[in-house]
């Protein structure tokens, strides 16, 4: 890993060097040659495809290996008051050699993609697999599911950075949220983030794919005081494939400032039963939950509340969830899994129905079923709405609780119990009354799917579930 920092506190060290101007010389020539390093994946491309051939022909029958290669470079620039607090670059490989000797599977990792290197790295992962103990489950994922055809998915998008503009456009967030009222008295600073990724596969099954993505985000954080002197804080965000097709960073500034300004004077509520709304980003949670219940290490260790449901109702009959992993640009995007396996389309939940687990190639043999294509997470799932916006949503749970921030991690995926802190608003009458926060909501997730009443129009396009604020008609609320 390379990496350099520049820090605000920089300044306390200058006396190390002879004179400031030598101090800001090589920092310049450094941030140059980090600039070069960030722009080249297209050049960098060919180099890291020739280090994968080379590993893959290395190594001699009866092995079978798969070889995988992750190039991330980077930039994250943190301003804070306005002013540039900290600059980090990174220019991080790793090369993955994953060897099977029948049924012993040996795995090396390093970051030395010297080619003099390989020989003794795929010594040693020889050397793991012949101690190794063997497992019937191990291997390459099957022939027939791997993507030898390329695909292209609209995911590179490089961006040539000016780093003032880019500081610039990260305090602009900042000082657009502090400006925006007098009640906002203090910042949490703002982020902006860059990463571009490229990633090669290759196994002795004839397989070997590649392609580029970057993603962009910029965040902003701050904290309100009334005249109470109580303090709140809250963040609003933007992420992105491309950069120009972030959020200004105005936008990001005053939403962030109205989101803190809205939770200023909170009260506390009694402990009782009632319909919980979880806005649209919290809301997401929800199905995170459902992918770890659903996922083939869980099913096939049997620890996951949905052990029995697959085939079942777990869902209101009018819900739907499909996965689409190649919807062009976007988040959740991707043409196969970390063992080459093929994406492609795919229903989750259909009228309500649990319709498959999600499977890499050793869960998938453990439960003598076929890989899914999840060898590392899921892709863009959208979950079917009703038409209703989230006003009429708010009416139509006409007294509860809208929850938008959550803490902790109490949930028990064996058994579904649910339990996390949380903040929000009281809703009385179909409108929103106050804040309130100290609340710990609970229940059972299994009840909490089966009781959903409505999804709003809302959707939550940041991530890779797509789904807008869900109304649930009951859950324990614990306060005062």
């Amino acid at each position: 890993m390379k990496k350099f920092l520049y820090t605000k506190s920089i300044p306390k060290y200058l006396k190390l060097f002879k004179n400031i101007k030598t101090f800001q010389h090589n920092f310049l020539i450094k941030l140059k040659k980090t600039m070069i390093i960030i722009n080249d994946a297209i050049e960098k491309y060919d180099y890291l495809k020739n280090i994968a051939y080379k590993t893959l022909n290395s190594i001699s029958s009866p092995a079978e290996a798969q070889i995988s290669i992750i190039r991330t470079t980077g930039i994250n620039i943190s301003t804070r008051y306005g002013n540039l607090e900290n600059i980090e670059f990174h220019n991080d490989n790793i090369l993955t050699v994953t060897l099977y000797l029948k049924q012993n599977k040996g795995h090396v990792t390093s970051n030395d993609f010297n080619e003099k290197k390989i020989p003794d790295i795929i010594s040693k992962a020889l050397n793991i697999a012949r101690y190794s103990s063997p497992d019937p489950c191990s291997g390459l994922a099957n022939k027939s599911l791997l993507a030898y055809h390329n695909l292209d998915l609209d995911l590179f998008h490089p961006f040539e950075y000016n780093i003032k503009d880019v500081i610039d456009f990260t305090a602009h967030a900042e000082n657009i949220a502090l400006k925006y009222d007098k009640q906002i008295i203090q910042t949490e600073g703002a982020i902006f983030n860059s990463l571009t990724i490229t990633k090669i596969l290759a196994n002795t099954h004839g397989f070997f794919q590649g392609y580029h993505s970057t993603q962009y985000s910029l965040s902003c954080g701050v904290i309100a005081k009334n005249n109470n002197d109580t303090m709140e804080r809250n963040y609003d965000y933007t992420t992105n494939r491309s950069m120009k097709k972030l959020c200004s960073s105005e936008k990001i500034g005053e939403r962030c400032a109205r989101r803190t300004l809205k939770k200023l004077n909170p009260k506390k509520i009694v402990t009782i039963e009632s319909p919980i709304l979880f806005s649209a980003e919290i809301a997401a949670s929800l199905f995170n939950h459902l992918i770890h219940a659903i996922h083939g290490k869980n099913v096939y260790k049997k620890s996951t509340f949905l052990l029995n449901d697959l085939g079942k109702i777990i869902f209101p009959n009018w819900l739907c969830i499909k996965e689409r992993p190649h919807v062009p640009a976007e988040i959740g995007s991707a043409p196969f899994d970390n063992e080459g396996v093929k994406t492609t389309d795919r229903t989750i939940i259909k009228n309500g129905m649990l319709c498959t687990w999600l499977l890499d190639s050793y869960s998938a043999r453990k439960l003598k079923l076929h890989s899914t294509g999840h060898a590392n997470n899921i892709y863009n799932w959208y979950v079917n709405c009703n038409n209703i916006n989230l006003i009429q949503l708010i009416k139509k749970m006409d007294r509860g609780i809208i929850i938008t921030d959550l803490m902790g991690q109490g949930i028990n995926i064996i058994t579904g119990d649910y339990s996390r802190g949380a903040t929000g608003f009281w809703v009385q009458n179909g409108k929103i009354k106050h804040p309130v926060h100290e609340i710990t909501i609970s229940g059972n997730l299994k009840d909490m799917f089966l009781n959903i009443i409505s999804i709003s129009n809302d959707i939550e396009t940041r991530s890779n579930i797509k789904c807008g604020s869900i109304l649930i008609s009951s859950m324990m609320i614990a306060g005062k």
